[in-house]
């Protein structure tokens, strides 16, 4: 296997930086400068509509419970 020293990784966001490694091109979803836990940035997620489809099976299956 053959080592690149200056590989090029590059992030979704458009970052790019210059790593060691076994990949001459890297292709990343996410780094350092778009994450949330490094940025201080939360993203809102749409639980709403989880929430809903748990009650809706929590509740179709509350009177199979009771006929037992």
């Amino acid at each position: 296997m053959k080592y690149f020293p200056a590989a090029k990784a590059t992030c979704a966001c458009g970052a790019e930086m210059t790593v060691g490694s076994t990949m001459e091109n890297i292709d990343m979803e996410i780094c350092s400068q778009c994450h949330p836990l490094f940025t201080g940035k939360e993203k809102a997620m749409d639980t709403a509509g989880r929430v809903e489809r748990f009650k809706s099976r929590a509740a179709a299956a509350a009177p199979k419970k009771a006929k037992k």
